[in-house]
C-alpha cells in the first residue's frame, strides 16, 4: 500500500519549487538551472517514498530511487556552486560523483545478500573522482576539487569499515553517503559565498543541518532508542534550504537591478547617473587638494555607418570593444563612463595635467588605430576627443561637460572628411587605409 503521509511533504516541495522556478526565471542568478534541477529530483525523491511500503520490485525500486535522487539532487546543487563548472572536467567530476552513488546504492539496494560486491562499490567513491582529477591534472587543478575527493576518500574508509556490521551496518553505510553528498554541498556553499546576507545565513545553515540529519538520526536510534522523532522533523532542512535559496535570488535580483540602474547594461560601464555623482565626487576632491581634474569626452566618428551598413549587432560590438579598450588605458582611480549613444566620458584624478590629459587623449585615439574582427567584419572606426580641465576651463561639473563637449565637437568638425568608420565586409579583401585622426583640442 502506498504511504499517503508523504503527499503533504510532496505538495510542500512542489510549492517550494515553483516558487523557485518562478524567481528564478526573473533573476539573474549563476547557476540557478541547476538549483532548480536538483529541486524537481527532492520532489521525485518524496513521490517516489510514497511506494516504499509495497512489497516486491515496485518497493524495491522505490526504495533505491529514493534514496539515489537525494544523491543526485546534491550533486546538481554542488555543481550549482563550483567556480569553475565550465571547465569540461567538472562534467566528468559530477558524472563520477554520480556513478559512484548510483552503483553503490544499486548494490546495497538490490543485491543484499552478495555483500562482497559492496567492496568495490565503496571504493568507486574515491577511485572514479581521483581518476578524473589526475587525468585533468596537467591542465587544471583547484583546491576545492582536491577538498572533495579527500571528503570521499574518508566515505570510502567509513564504508569498509562499518558497513558489513551485523544489524545496523547497511543503514550507517546509507547515511554516511547521503552525508557526504550534504556535508560536500555545505562546503561548496561556504567556499562560495563569503559575504554575509540572511539568504546565504540561511541555505548555509540549511545545508550543514540536511547533513548532520544523517548523523543524528542513527545516533537516536541507537543510544536514545526511546526518543521518538517525526519524520517531519527530518525533513525540516530541506524547507531551510528551499527558503535560504529563493532569499539568496531575490538578493541577486536586487543587487543586480542597483548595478543596471548605474551602469550602461551594454558595456558594463558607468552610465551618465554615476558618471555624473563621480565627477561631481572627483570636483569635491580636487577643490580640497587644490588640484586639477581632467574630463575627456571621445565620440565615435561615422558611428551611424556602422549601424546602417552592418546593423545594430555590429554597433553593439564596436561599443562594448570601445568600452574595454578605454578601461584598460586608464589607471584605476581613474573612470570610463557610457555617457550617450555612442560618447564616451573619462575623468582623470589628481595629479593631472594639461598635458598629462593630452597624453591620454592621443592614447586612447591610438587604441582605435588597429583593424578591428567584429562580427565577422573588418572594421577602422576613429573618434573626437574633447578635453577640459577643472578649475583653469571651468569650475562645476556641469560647465566642464558642456567645455568638453564644445571641444569634441570642434574636433569632430575639424577633421569631417579627414577621419571615419571604413568597412570591409569581405575579410579576403584588404583594408582600407586610416586616413589621419582629428586633432585632439583643449
Amino acid at each position: 500500500m502506498l504511504d499517503y503521509g508523504k503527499l503533504p511533504e510532496l505538495a510542500a516541495i512542489l510549492l517550494l519549487t515553483g516558487a523557485f522556478a518562478s524567481v528564478a526565471r526573473r533573476g539573474n542568478s549563476p547557476g540557478a538551472g541547476l538549483w532548480l534541477t536538483g529541486w524537481v529530483i527532492i520532489a521525485l525523491h518524496f513521490a517516489a517514498s510514497m511506494f516504499q511500503p509495497v512489497p516486491g520490485a515496485i518497493g524495491r525500486c522505490a526504495e533505491f530511487f529514493s534514496a539515489v535522487s537525494l544523491t543526485w539532487a546534491a550533486i546538481f546543487f554542488m555543481r550549482a556552486l563550483v567556480p569553475y563548472r565550465e571547465e569540461p572536467t567538472s562534467r566528468w567530476m559530477s558524472g563520477a560523483f554520480v556513478a559512484s552513488n548510483t552503483i553503490y546504492i544499486g548494490v546495497a539496494t538490490f543485491l543484499p545478500e552478495k555483500t562482497w560486491w559492496l567492496v568495490p562499490a565503496a571504493a568507486l567513491f574515491v577511485l572514479l573522482p581521483l581518476i578524473v582529477g589526475l587525468v585533468s591534472l596537467p591542465e587544471f587543478t583547484h583546491p576545492l576539487r582536491w577538498t572533495l575527493i579527500g571528503l570521499n576518500a574518508a566515505l570510502t574508509c567509513f564504508l569498509l569499515a562499518f558497513q558489513y556490521r551485523p544489524g545496523d551496518g547497511p543503514s550507517l553505510a546509507m547515511n554516511a553517503v547521503l552525508f557526504t553528498a550534504y556535508f560536500g554541498c555545505w562546503m561548496h556553499f561556504w567556499r562560495s559565498y563569503r559575504q554575509p546576507s540572511m539568504g546565504i545565513f540561511i541555505t548555509s545553515f540549511g545545508f550543514l543541518a540536511w547533513a548532520l540529519v544523517f548523523v543524528i538520526s542513527p545516533a537516536l536510534l541507537a543510544y536514545l532508542p526511546g526518543v521518538r522523532v517525526e519524520s517531519g522533523v527530518w525533513n525540516l532542512p530541506k524547507y531551510v534550504v528551499a527558503t535560504g535559496m529563493i532569499l539568496l535570488v531575490l538578493e541577486r535580483q536586487i543587487e543586480h537591478n542597483k548595478y543596471l540602474a548605474l551602469h550602461d547594461d551594454l558595456t558594463g560601464l558607468p552610465n551618465r547617473r554615476l558618471f555624473q555623482d563621480r565627477l561631481s565626487s572627483a570636483l569635491e576632491r580636487a577643490r580640497r587638494s587644490n588640484q586639477q581634474t581632467a574630463l575627456l569626452l571621445a565620440d565615435l566618428d561615422a558611428f551611424k555607418q556602422v549601424n546602417d551598413s552592418l546593423g545594430h549587432h555590429v554597433g553593439d560590438l564596436l561599443l562594448k570593444r570601445v568600452g574595454a579598450l578605454f578601461s584598460q588605458r586608464v589607471r584605476r582611480s581613474d573612470t570610463v563612463a557610457r555617457t550617450g549613444g555612442d560618447e564616451f566620458a573619462i575623468i582623470l584624478e589628481e595629479p593631472v595635467t594639461r598635458l598629462d590629459a593630452e597624453h591620454v587623449g592621443a592614447a586612447l585615439a591610438g587604441l582605435l588605430e588597429a583593424p578591428l574582427q567584429l562580427g565577422g567584419h573588418t572594421l577602422r572606426t576613429s573618434a573626437s576627443i574633447g578635453i577640459a580641465l577643472f578649475p583653469a576651463d571651468a569650475d562645476t561639473a556641469e560647465t566642464l561637460f558642456i567645455a568638453a563637449d564644445k571641444r569634441m565637437y570642434s574636433a569632430k568638425e575639424t577633421g569631417r572628411g579627414r577621419s571615419g568608420s571604413s568597412l570591409d565586409r569581405n575579410l579576403s579583401a584588404p583594408p582600407t587605409t586610416r586616413q589621419d585622426m582629428p586633432s585632439i583640442r583643449s
